[in-house]
């Protein structure tokens, strides 16, 4: 069912130096900030060639991050994501299996502005799991 990695996304205490890091310290190409209010987070992107690292941050009081970076405030990886060829099928696949979605079962749009759906961690070792249609 899951393709390539698509991403790991770290929360993060503070984006602009989390950009200086990787784009001035380790010379990664680093897109610029973008705030997806829907979502409740700011984010970007550090290109890698074969995948890419999500950088963080909550946005506003009502973030679903908030308390996470609560919880561990030098920063941590919250996620990894996943590709997938259906969205629907894969949906299916794992409600076959006894797997839960996160919500209401039904996927929702990503930053990347394709359909994602979260799996719950107690059901994969402790791990948030996203999956992304491509």
């Amino acid at each position: 069912m899951i393709g390539k990695l698509n991403h790991v996304a770290i929360v993060v205490p503070n984006l602009n130096e989390a950009k200086f890091k990787y784009k001035d310290i380790l010379g990664a190409t680093v897109s610029d900030i973008e705030h997806l209010e829907v979502h409740g987070v700011s984010i970007i992107f550090v290109n890698l060639g074969n995948t890419k690292i999500e950088l963080m941050h909550p946005l506003g009081e009502n973030s679903p991050i908030k308390k996470f970076l609560e919880k561990n405030p030098n920063g941590a990886i919250h996620h990894v994501c996943y590709e997938v060829k259906s969205i629907k099928n894969s949906i299916s696949l794992l409600k076959e299996k006894g797997i839960e979605i996160i919500g209401d079962g039904s996927p929702s749009i990503g930053a990347h502005g394709k359909p994602v759906i979260f799996l719950k961690p107690k059901q994969f070792d402790g791990t948030l799991i996203e999956l992304e249609e491509v």
